[in-house]
């Protein structure tokens, strides 16, 4: 984890931000992770051209890199916000999610809450972007 003074949150288990934002702020008992889309943080590339399952589990994953980097997880996330580029890629999106959700939320704790929406994404190769809040527990 990296946080600055300033309540910058940093990794390189996600990838940088390519504008000028952070990847996360860590304030009071909050922590915000900027949206996150489907880069490899190794490679710098987008992944799976066309393929919104693939993407959503790489997008969580870069969120959950942040989240940690913040000392949080998955299981102190109180929403996601799932963006997505078409509506007939809601299905796929969701059971990504479901499958990521299910491996990262402890049995009997609350599931975060969700919105989903349609938009038009930065870059053409992006079908999905996810951002989230978390009340970390430490």
């Amino acid at each position: 984890m990296t946080t600055a003074a300033n309540g910058t949150v940093t990794t390189t288990d996600a990838p940088a931000p390519a504008h000028t934002f952070s990847q996360g702020v860590r304030k009071g008992g909050l922590l915000q992770v900027s949206g996150q889309g489907p880069m490899d943080p190794a490679t710098k590339q987008y992944i799976a051209p066309g393929d919104v399952h693939a993407q959503t589990l790489r997008t969580l994953e870069n969120v959950r890199a942040i989240l940690e980097a913040g000392g949080a997880s998955v299981g102190d996330v109180l929403m996601f916000r799932v963006y997505l580029t078409e509506r007939e890629h809601f299905s796929a999106m969701n059971d990504a999610y479901g499958e990521f959700v299910s491996r990262h939320v402890p049995d009997g704790a609350a599931l975060p809450a969700r919105t989903t929406v349609f938009v038009g994404l930065p870059h053409a190769e992006m079908l999905v972007e996810i951002d989230a809040l978390a009340a970390p527990s430490a």
